[in-house]
C-alpha cells in the first residue's frame, strides 16, 4: 500500500442477510490520518459495514479494498486492520493486563507495550483487576487499548463512547486524534452526533443500507440551513417585539406561552445573530440561547427521516 493510496474504496458494496437487504450499493473512500464517522438510524447498515471492514463478513456483491488488499472472503481483511464491533471480544474472568497479554500471545507480538497501552486509555490503576466487574466504559477502554496492541493502519471502532463519563469521552478522543495524526485511519460508528463533530473531518449517513451522505462533516449542517432555536431573556415581551422586525424570523410562543420558557423561533444562524445583535444593543439579559434540536441531529433527521441513531440488530461481536 502506497502512502497516497486510501485506506478503504468501496464501489457499490452490497451485502444480504436472507431477504434482508442490510448494504444496497454503497461507496466509500477512507484517506490514511482520516477520522470517519459513520452514523445511521438502527437497521441502517452500519454494523455491517464496520464487520466488512473488519473481515467478520464478506460482501456479496461488488469491491472492497482495504490497506491496498482486494477483500474477497470472511477474514480476508489484510494485517493491519484491527478493532471491534458493538463490543470488544474479552475474557471476562482474566485481568486487563492478561488480556492484553493474551492477545499478544496469540498474535506472537512482545508483551513489553501492555502497560504503556492500559496507561494510555486509562486503566493503568485496574490493570490486575478481573474484567468480568468493568463497567461498560471500562471495557470499552479495554476493548481500544487491546486494538492498539495490533498496531493498527486501519482501526474500526463501534461506539467506543458508550458508557464512559465525558472526561472518559475526552481522552479517548485524544488518543484517536493522536492515532490519525501518524498515519492511523480510524473509522467510528457512533449514535452520539456531537462526538463525532468534534472527532471527524468527514461523516457518511447510511439509511436502510444506502448512502444517504458522505462528505465533511461541516457541510452536513449549514450555517444557511433554518432550524428551531430556544430564546429566553431578561425582556420577553421587548425580545418578541425585536423578534417580530427582524426579517428572516418566524416566531412561535414556548410551552403554553409561558413567557418564562422563552421564544422558538425558526431562522437561519446568520438571522439569530442579528437578532442577537439587536437584544443585546438594547440592553436585554440573555439567560438562555441554544437550537432546540442540535444542527447535526436535524441535518441526521432530515436525512432519514428518523430521530434514532442507536446500533442495528446485525450481530458481528467479535474483535479482530
Amino acid at each position: 500500500m502506497s502512502d497516497n493510496q486510501p485506506a478503504v474504496t468501496a464501489n457499490s458494496i452490497h451485502k444480504y442477510f436472507g431477504d434482508v437487504v442490510a448494504l444496497d450499493g454503497v461507496d466509500l473512500e477512507i484517506a490514511s490520518g482520516e477520522i470517519r464517522g459513520i452514523a445511521g438510524p438502527n437497521g441502517a447498515g452500519k454494523t455491517t459495514l464496520l464487520g466488512l471492514l473488519l473481515g467478520l463478513a464478506a460482501a456479496d456483491d461488488g469491491e472492497l479494498t482495504v490497506l491496498g488488499t482486494r477483500v474477497r472472503s470472511v477474514l480476508g481483511a489484510p494485517e493491519g486492520v484491527s478493532g471491534f464491533v458493538d463490543a470488544p471480544g474479552l475474557y471476562p474472568s482474566l485481568t486487563a493486563r492478561q488480556n492484553l497479554a493474551q492477545i499478544c500471545r496469540l498474535r506472537h507480538l512482545e508483551t513489553g507495550p501492555v502497560d504503556d497501552s492500559l496507561a494510555e486509555v486509562g486503566l493503568a490503576e485496574v490493570a490486575d483487576e478481573r474484567v468480568r466487574g468493568f463497567s461498560l466504559g471500562m471495557r470499552q477502554r479495554l476493548g481500544l487499548a487491546a486494538a492498539m496492541m495490533l498496531r493498527p493502519r486501519l482501526l474500526i471502532l463501534d461506539e467506543p463512547s458508550n458508557g464512559l463519563d465525558p472526561a472518559g469521552r475526552r481522552d479517548i478522543q485524544e488518543v484517536l486524534t493522536r492515532l490519525a495524526g501518524q498515519g492511523t485511519a480510524v473509522v467510528i460508528s457512533s449514535h452520539r452526533m456531537d462526538d463525532l463533530s468534534l472527532l471527524c473531518s468527514a461523516v457518511t449517513v447510511l439509511s436502510s443500507g444506502r448512502v444517504a451522505f458522505d462528505g465533511p462533516i461541516s457541510s452536513l449542517a449549514p450555517r444557511t440551513r433554518a432550524a428551531d432555536y430556544r430564546l429566553i431573556t431578561t425582556d420577553p415581551d421587548a425580545t418578541g417585539r425585536l423578534a417580530a422586525g427582524t426579517p428572516g424570523i418566524e416566531m412561535t410562543p414556548g410551552p403554553d406561552a409561558d413567557p418564562t420558557r422563552g421564544v422558538v423561533l425558526h431562522a437561519t444562524e446568520a438571522d439569530m445573530n442579528r437578532l442577537i445583535s439587536r437584544v443585546v444593543a438594547e440592553d436585554i439579559g440573555l439567560r438562555e440561547f441554544a437550537p432546540v434540536v442540535p444542527p447535526l441531529e436535524a441535518a441526521f433527521v432530515e436525512l432519514t427521516g428518523r430521530r434514532d441513531v442507536e446500533d442495528e440488530d446485525v450481530e458481528l461481536e467479535r474483535t479482530r
